[in-house]
C-alpha cells in the first residue's frame, strides 16, 4: 500500500431508541461485525462497545471511546429505529467522514418484540443530519442484514479514504501555468473549502534546490533504480544521472515542506523554459512518483493533481493525468474496432501524455525525447519522456474541478483501454467509452472543462461518485457519460 494514502478504520457505533430493546440494536451490532470479520480485514473496523440510547452523555462516551481506538471514520448503525438527536451530533462532532446504515428485520416470526423500526428511523436520521448541515454517506439503499450492512461498510471504505486524504492534503506546486493554458486556471478558494492546503512556489525556487542536489551521493542508486525499471526501455541512459537529480529534489522538497500535513501532490509547470534550464523533460520522474502514490501533474494543474490524489485513494493503486486527446482515424476504427468491440467510432478517442504515465501502466515502455517540444527546441534538452501504449483494461476517467467563479464541478466516467496499437508517440491509448461522443459535447463542453482527465485503472466510478457527493459537490454538477436513451438537458432533443 501507497505511505502516501491513508488507511481508514471505521468506529462501528449502534444506537437505539429507548422505546425499542437495546439488546436489538446491540445484537445485531454483533451479528454486522461478525458478518465483516467473516468477509473483510477486521483491521477495517472498530466495534465501539457503547450504544447510544437516546442519551447525549452516551453520544460522548461513544465519541471518546471511538476517537481513543484510532478510528478516522464513523459507521452510525440504525439497529433499531434510533434516537435522532445524539445519532445526529455524534455525526457533528465526529472529524471524520462519517455513514449511515440501517438493520432490516430478520424473520417474519420476530415482528412483535423483535421489530426494530430501522428503515422508519433512516429517514428521521437523513432529515437531522440535513438539519443540522452535517455531510454523510448513506448508501443506494442503506438497510439491509448484517451481510448486506457488512458489504455496505466496505464499499464507504474508498469513499472515506479520499475525504480523510483530502482533510491532510498539501498541494505544491511550482510555477504559473504555461502561457495560453488558461484552462489550468485554478481558483483555490475551493481548495481551503475541501480542508487542502497548498503551497505555490516559484521554478526559480525549483532550480535552486535542483542545483543544490548536484554530486548527491544518493544518486547513482536512483539511477541503478531507473536501469532496473526501464530495462531494455533505457534509450537515452546518458539523461539519467540528472533525473535522479531531480527526483531527489522533488522527495526531500516534500519531506521538507509538507509541514502538519500528512500527504502530498505536486503540480509543476515542465515547459517551456524548464528544458532549456533544467536540460531535460521531467516526464520520467513524475512518472515514477505517480507510481508511489505521489501524484504529479502536468503543467501546474492543481486540480488535475487534486483529482489524481482523490483516484489513488479510492484505487489504492497507481493513477495518470492525461488529454482527452485526439479522434482515432476512421481508418483505424474500421481496421482494428469495428465489429471486434461493441464502440462506435464517435465512442472512441485517444488519450495522451508526453510520457507522465507510471511504468507499470504502459504494455511496454521506453525512455526518449519529446516529439513535440522537439519541434521548437534542440533534441538534446527534451530528453527524459517514458513512452509506450497504455495497458488494455477497465478505466475510470474523472475529474474534480473549480470553475472560474469558485463552484464545484466534476465529471466520471467508465469505459476501457482497447488492445489497439496506437501507432503514435507519448504515453497513449485508445479509449472507449460509451456515449463518449454526447458526454463530450455535453458534459465536458458544456461544463467548459479543461482537457486533462484523470485515469484510474478499473471501474471506480460508484465510488468517486460518492466522494464527489460527500465533499460538497452538488450531485446536479457531477456528470457523467449518460446512456443513448437518457437526454442531457442541453441536448437538442430533436437531433
Amino acid at each position: 500500500m501507497f505511505q502516501n494514502i491513508p488507511k481508514v478504520k471505521a468506529g462501528i457505533v449502534a444506537v437505539s431508541r429507548d422505546c425499542f430493546p437495546e439488546s436489538l440494536s446491540v445484537n445485531r451490532r454483533k451479528a454486522l461485525v461478525e458478518a465483516y470479520r467473516a468477509k473483510y480485514d477486521e483491521a477495517d473496523i472498530y466495534e465501539c462497545p457503547v450504544c447510544i440510547v437516546e442519551s447525549e452523555i452516551h453520544m460522548q462516551q461513544a465519541l471518546e471511546d471511538v476517537k481513543k481506538a484510532g478510528c478516522n471514520a464513523l459507521v452510525v448503525y440504525l439497529g433499531n429505529f434510533g434516537p435522532e438527536i445524539s445519532e445526529t451530533l455524534l455525526a457533528k462532532h465526529f472529524e471524520g467522514p462519517k455513514m449511515f446504515v440501517a438493520a432490516a428485520e430478520e424473520s417474519g416470526d420476530s415482528l412483535i418484540g423483535g421489530r426494530g423500526d430501522a428503515y422508519c428511523g433512516m429517514l428521521n436520521a437523513s432529515y437531522n443530519l440535513k438539519l443540522r448541515n452535517v455531510r454523510a454517506y448513506i448508501p443506494e439503499y442503506p438497510v439491509g442484514t448484517a451481510a448486506e450492512c457488512a458489504d455496505m461498510i466496505h464499499e464507504f471504505l474508498p469513499v472515506a479514504r479520499a475525504a480523510v486524504g483530502l482533510s491532510s492534503l498539501k498541494i505544491i506546486s511550482f510555477g504559473p501555468r504555461p502561457t495560453n493554458f488558461l484552462a489550468c486556471n485554478a481558483p483555490i478558494k475551493q481548495l481551503y473549502n475541501l480542508g487542502v492546503e497548498i503551497e505555490e512556489n516559484s521554478e526559480l525556487d525549483l532550480f535552486e534546490a535542483f542545483h543544490k542536489h548536484k554530486d548527491d551521493a544518493r544518486i547513482p542508486d536512483v539511477v541503478a533504480d531507473m536501469e532496473k525499471e526501464l530495462g531494455a526501455g533505457n534509450q537515452k541512459p546518458e539523461i539519467l544521472p540528472k533525473l535522479a537529480q531531480y527526483e531527489l529534489t522533488l522527495l526531500d522538497w516534500i519531506e521538507e515542506h509538507k509541514g502538519y500535513r500528512e500527504y502530498v501532490c505536486i503540480a509543476g509547470k515542465c515547459w517551456p523554459a524548464f528544458q532549456t534550464q533544467f536540460g531535460f523533460v521531467p516526464c520520467y520522474v513524475n512518472s515514477r512518483l505517480t507510481g508511489r502514490g505521489i501524484p504529479v501533474s502536468c503543467e501546474v494543474d492543481i486540480y488535475g493533481a487534486l483529482s489524481e490524489f482523490i483516484g489513488t485513494c479510492v484505487s489504492e493503486d497507481a493513477v495518470t493525468l492525461l488529454d482527452i486527446n485526439n479522434t482515432v482515424p476512421a481508418d483505424m476504427y474500421e481496421e482494428s474496432i469495428k465489429g471486434k468491440f461493441n464502440y462506435t467510432l464517435k465512442d472512441t478517442f485517444m488519450g495522451f501524455h508526453c510520457g507522465n504515465t507510471c511504468s507499470s501502466k504502459l504494455s511496454a515502455c521506453s525512455m526518449k525525447y519529446q516529439m513535440i517540444m522537439a519541434r521548437t527546441l534542440p533534441e538534446e534538452v527534451t530528453q527524459g519522456t517514458l513512452e509506450g501504449d497504455i495497458v488494455p483494461g477497465d478505466i475510470t476517467f474523472f475529474r474534480l474541478q473549480s470553475t472560474a467563479d469558485a463552484k464545484l464541478r466534476a465529471y466520471v466516467a467508465q469505459g476501457e483501454v482497447l488492445p489497439v496499437a496506437t501507432k503514435s508517440f507519448g504515453s497513449i491509448g485508445v479509449f472507449a467509452i460509451p456515449q463518449m461522443g454526447r458526454f463530450y459535447r455535453h458534459v465536458l463542453i458544456e461544463g467548459n472543462y479543461p482537457h486533462h482527465g484523470a485515469v484510474a485503472f478499473g471501474h471506480f466510478g460508484k465510488s468517486l461518485y460518492e466522494v464527489f457527493k460527500l465533499i460538497g459537490v452538488d450531485p446536479k454538477e457531477i456528470g457523467f457519460n449518460q446512456p443513448k436513451e437518457m437526454r442531457y438537458q442541453t441536448e437538442n432533443p430533436f437531433e
